[in-house]
């Protein structure tokens, strides 16, 4: 999903204000980011991007707040505020004016990786010896980090257990003393792993959405 297809568009239907309009534009497909809110993080999809706006698309209904937070994938942050929303997708202004380049062509200081939203979970950890306590600290497509007073041996195989997520075959991948990177033996699809980060943190954005994994 980090592909990404850009053209130049002369559509006005996304400029909401006069000063968008004279602002150049493009639309990106297919970039995942984190919309931020106060009500957890969530994945999104850029679409029409300019200099002074953005319109994001969502797999499940946008948080209403007026202000919220953009971050790529490199860790890029921009603060927009709300100016329209329509369905599944919501246009939102910038603080202050962005460089396109720096929306569409993420420059990165550390090697790609997938998109992690901050997702609190309790969860069972079992394996061949028995079943330890455990707590999500972030979570990705492929993986999560977890909290565990638990030892765990490198590349030991998981069991994942929570009633937010389906049953979850994983390895430890590393450990830092009561923290450890799981890798998941079977992914998340973009969607699945978006409906999930909505039903664990705010499930009143799933109306009429189906459920993860469904």
């Amino acid at each position: 999903m980090d592909n990404l297809a850009v053209g130049r568009t002369e559509s006005h239907e996304f400029d909401a204000l006069p000063e968008q309009r004279s602002a150049k534009r493009f639309t990106s497909l297919i970039r995942a980011a984190k919309l931020i809110s106060s009500h957890g993080e969530f994945v999104c999809v850029l679409r029409d991007v300019s200099s002074s706006g953005i319109r994001l698309r969502c797999f499940h209904q946008i948080p209403q707040d007026a202000s919220m937070a953009l971050e790529l994938g490199n860790g890029d942050m921009f603060e927009i505020q709300r100016v329209r929303s329509e369905g599944l997708e919501a246009s939102f202004t910038f603080d202050g004016a962005v460089p396109v380049e720096k929306l569409i062509r993420e420059s990165w200081n550390y090697p790609r990786r997938q998109l992690r939203l901050g997702i609190v979970l309790p969860l069972t950890v079992r394996t061949l010896v028995g079943r330890s306590e455990a707590i999500t600290e972030n979570m990705s497509q492929q993986g999560c980090r977890i909290e565990c007073s638990t030892s765990f041996a490198m590349n030991q195989p998981v069991y994942i257990e929570s009633p937010q997520l389906r049953d979850i075959r994983a390895k430890v991948r590393w450990r830092k003393d009561d923290h450890y990177g799981l890798v998941f033996d079977n992914t998340y699809s973009l969607r699945d792993f978006a409906l999930l980060a909505a039903s664990a943190q705010c499930p009143g954005l799933l109306s009429d959405q189906a459920t993860p994994g469904a």
